[in-house]
Order: structure tokens, then sequence, then C-alpha cells
């Protein structure tokens, strides 16, 4: 691999994942030499958009990326200016499956299209069926949605092996659908469902069943016309159904039995994750206009049919004074510079992405939606001295994520003022959201004068490429998973090549100290965190995260099966 004079790429790593992922090529031609030309591509790309002043957003737009200060998604620096057919979206939610077979294969079409174009794709397979089911209209026998999920995931294959960049897919299913043990289960076969994330749509009403001891319904929409005769049914939202319907009772099954198999699933194979989806709908600031079941792969993202993620993320190591030092403190005034910038750029990249399909369009230039995250939390904590578990910890990153959050809505309202707010906007039904009821005043009376460019404006996402792209930063708010370690990474010949790897915070440290001295105790890794410090610091993220944040839990080994359960019930109770 030929060496480029990449400052900025100071590990070998960083080198290997630009030029195999982000550097502009076409076939054996290299037309980025440099990181600093990609970053000029990108910079270039999303400032031909403005309307006045390109070449000053130009130069602020290169000014926030240059140094990895601001990260945008991996799509956006691929892509951006290459004139390929790629999105500059790093996902989407795809539509509704209707359950016919025409609609079906219609929807696994538009899946192959979108990840053709280097989107990942999430699915609600809720309202596939149930296997076993006889349809009235054929009187054929169902298979059940995840018979059909092997067929999406055969599609990713195929994908992959024609050069596409890697598939990745969300499928979720309702914790009340009939086949919900099927879907829980689904992955304890080798092999089976390999390009799939799984998450359970889990609700309020069956986390309280689950603590009551309650048995659980599991349903199915009645078909139009069908005789309900003798049958019980209750009445359920359910997505492809513009009001509540009524759902025929299928069986009912000890809620506490179905969660202990659902957790014993996630023990075994760390799969499947949930969804709390009752939040999701509650702090949904669109929550007037749309119903969301499902999450983009990696779950940052909540997302209604057709909805698109628009990411970057905040290396927030870049603003850490004199690491190490008595004084080691953060530079917010800078923080809250380059966050106007960042949202301007990300709503930039709307306008200038082709999307797959025209609904994707639609519903990106209709809402706006972007997500503004950070990465390098924990490697930031350990240059100021703070531990990832201690409540000083918390409160600095929950600092930081405020003034990110509260800084990306007055940019958006100020977006909205010289550029329109976004065609979704109802002034009144978005001010009562509860998330735009939790922001200051001041931003509330702006939304109120002035409407607001965005629907939605912050996410953490897991940031693992970009962060290695970034000289192997600690990802999204992720602790720091060990500080040196070896890691294979695919290159473009599609064979394996070993790294070692050294975290950034090491690096740093390892660079003032010359290793003269012991590691301090900030420096601790995920497997020595107990699980409670993981829920603890995502909770204090997400009031001031209008999307999600995409966690992972390390769980030692030896974790007792009793406390696992506990995990997931603690992350329902912190909201």
């Amino acid at each position: 691999m030929g060496q480029t004079n990449n400052i900025w790429l100071t590990t070998p790593v960083a080198q290997h994942i630009w030029e195999s992922k982000y550097c502009w090529r076409e076939g054996d031609r290299r037309l980025d030499t440099s990181i600093e030309q990609t970053w000029q591509r990108v910079a270039h790309t999303v400032a031909a958009v403005e309307p006045d002043s390109r070449d000053r957003w130009e130069q602020r737009f290169y000014q926030a990326l240059e140094g990895f200060q601001f990260i945008p998604g991996g799509r956006i620096l691929a892509a951006a200016g290459t004139g390929h057919r790629s999105t500059l979206f790093n996902c989407f939610v795809m539509g509704l499956i209707q359950d016919d077979m025409e609609s079906i294969f219609d929807a696994l079409k538009e899946a192959a299209l979108t990840m053709q174009a280097g989107g990942g794709v999430g699915y609600d397979f809720s309202t596939i069926r149930p296997k076993g089911f006889v349809a009235q209209s054929t009187g054929r026998i169902a298979s059940g949605p995840v018979s059909f999920m092997h067929i999406w995931d055969a599609m990713c294959s195929t994908m992959l092996s024609t050069g596409s960049r890697r598939g990745a897919m969300m499928g979720s299913l309702r914790c009340d659908h009939p086949d919900i043990e099927l879907f829980i289960n689904a992955k304890r076969q080798a092999g089976h469902l390999n390009h799939f994330n799984l998450s359970v749509q889990v609700t309020d009403a069956f986390m309280q069943a689950v603590e009551s001891g309650l048995d659980w319904p599991l349903v199915f929409p009645i078909e139009p016309g069908r005789q309900t005769v003798e049958q019980e049914t209750l009445i359920r939202h359910w997505p492809g159904y513009n009001k509540p319907v009524a759902c025929r009772v299928i069986s009912r099954f000890p809620a506490r039995e179905l969660w202990q198999q659902m957790m014993h699933a996630a023990y075994d194979t760390a799969e499947p994750g949930v969804l709390f989806v009752d939040r999701i709908n509650e702090y949904n600031n669109l929550a007037y206009r749309e119903q969301i079941s499902t999450t983009n792969p990696c779950g940052e993202v909540p997302l209604p049919p057709y909805g698109a993620c628009d990411l970057g993320s905040i290396n927030l190591t870049r603003f850490v004074l004199d690491p190490f030092r008595s004084n080691a403190r953060l530079d917010f005034e800078s923080i809250r510079d380059i966050t106007e910038i960042a949202t301007r750029l990300l709503d930039n990249v709307i306008d200038c992405s082709i999307f797959p399909l025209k609904a994707q369009a639609r519903q990106a230039h209709g809402s706006r939606r972007i997500g503004l995250g950070i990465t390098g939390l924990a490697d930031t904590l350990i240059m100021l001295g703070l531990s990832y578990a201690d409540e000083n910890a918390r409160n600095t990153a929950a600092r930081i994520m405020q003034l990110i959050s509260h800084t990306a809505y007055r940019t958006s309202i100020s977006l909205a003022k010289e550029k329109s707010s976004f065609p979704f906007f109802q002034k009144e039904a978005f001010l009562e959201s509860p998330f735009v009821q939790s922001l200051p005043e001041d931003i509330r009376t702006g939304i109120k004068l002035h409407g607001i460019r965005n629907s939605h404006l912050t996410a953490i996402a897991p940031t693992g490429t970009i962060s290695l792209l970034a000289n192997n930063l600690s990802s999204g708010i992720e602790p720091v998973f060990d500080f040196q370690l070896s890691r294979k990474i695919l290159n473009q010949q599609g064979k394996y090549e070993k790294f070692e790897l050294e975290d950034y915070a090491f690096q740093v440290w390892r660079d003032l100290t010359n290793e003269a001295e012991e590691l301090p105790a900030e420096f601790i890794t995920a497997h020595n965190l107990p699980p409670l410090a993981h829920l603890q610091m995502q909770a204090t993220l997400q009031l001031y995260v209008d999307n999600a944040i995409s966690k992972t839990i390390n769980i030692p080994p030896d974790y007792a099966f009793t406390d696992f359960l506990e995990v997931f019930q603690t992350a329902w109770k912190l909201g």
C-alpha cells in the first residue's frame, strides 16, 4: 500500500482505513492524494448548495473537517463530490412490507437498490402474518416473517459478492407478534441471519406485564371481511394502519417467560437487542405525523418508513487543552463553534445527496432530520483525569452534550430564518413534543417566532470506522475497549490484514511521559466497568439527544443471568 504525505494519519490503521474506504478512486487511479484532499472534496461539495458566500462556507467547512475536529458519516467522506451513484446517507429505514408476495419482493428490490447505493437498511417485519396462518385470499399457509428474513440475508450476501460495501441490516419485530419466539431464537443456529442486527420492539405494557407476572397476548390484525365470531380480539396500533385496528388473540404467554427467553438469547448470542418503542414515540419531535417502529441498523436513529440517517460526530479529543496536566480542561467555546458549522454542513448534505428511492428523498427533504453526535468521549475523560464510572465524568459529559444540543437547536432556528423551516413543520404540535418542552425558553421562543430547519438534530452513532480513521479514538460514548490490541481488518483485495492498535489517549499519555509513570486510575477499560456505569452514562446523555444513542454494554463472561436481566430492566426504568 503506497504511503502519502498525510500528516494527519499518524497510525497505520488510519492510513489503511482512509486508503481502503474514503480515498476517491477511479479504478486503479487515486484522485485523492491525501486526507486533506478528501476534506477539500467534501467541503466543496456541501458548500456548493449554499445560495451565496460559497467560497466562505467551503473554507469554514474545511476548517471544521481539518484535523478530525468534525468527522462526517462514512458515506459523506467516501462519496461526496465523486460523481458516483452513491448516497451520502449511511442508512435508511425502509417502507412498510405489505403482507402479500408481490409487495414482499418489491420491498426486497428496494433494499437491494439502497444497498447498491451504499446505504444500510432497517425493517419492521411485524406486518408479515405469522407462520402457519392461512391466507384468506389464496388459501396458502404462511411461512412467517423469519423465513422471509432469510431471503433478505441471502440478498445481502449477494450484494457483498458484487463488490458493494459491507451491508448492514436491522430486523425488528413486535413483542406481541405470534412469531416472537422464532424471532428471538433466530440467530442461535450458526450461520443464520448473519447480516442482520435483531431487535425486539418492547412496549411499556409488556414491561409492566413482566413486572406484574401477567400473561401476555400474542396478536395479529384481522383481515378485512374475515369472520371474528367466537374469537377474542384486542385493539392495537399496528404498522400499516392509520388508526388502531382489531387484532385476533392467537395465544397468551407468560410475560416473564417470554422476557426470559429474550434475555437468554441475548445472554448467549448478544442478540436480540431491545427497542423501547413507547419511549421512542413519546419523545419523537414528529409524533404528530409519524409512528416509528424500527431503527437504522445500529439503533441510533429511530425512523419512520423511508427515513434516512444524516450523521456526523464532533471529536471531543481535539478540544482538550493541556491533557493529563493539573489544569487539563475543555475548550467549550470551540465546541460551540464547531457545532454551529457541523449543523449547517449536515443540513446541506440533504440537498447534495442522491437517494436510491424517491420516497427516501421525500422523507429526508420533508423532515430534514440530522444526527449530530460525539466521538472520543472516553479518551477525552481520561485526558481530563476523569474515570468513566464517576459522577464527575457523567457531569462533564452532560455539560458537553447539553452544549451541543442547545447550540444545534439555536443554529437550526437561524437556518430556518435564512432558508425556511422543514416542510413537515407544524409549529404548535412541534412545540408540544416532550423533548422540545425540555429545551431552554429562548430556544422554544425562537422556534415559535422563526420555525426550525431540522426536525431532529442529535444522535450518537457507534463511529467505529471513523474513529479508527481519526487515529484510533475511543468510539462514540463507549469506554475504551482496550489500550493495546491486535485487530484484523479487510483490505481492498478482500483479505484480512492485521494491525496493532493503541488507544489515542494512551498514545498521548505515552508521548508525554515516555512511559516513565504508571497509568493513572482513570485508564479503565470497558471490561472493568460494571454494566450500571454504561447505563448511567447513556441515560445521562439521552436527556440531550432527540434521536437515540447506539450503545454496547460489555458483560463479563461470568456475569450471573439474574444480574444480566436487571441490566435491561434498569435500562427501561432509566428511560
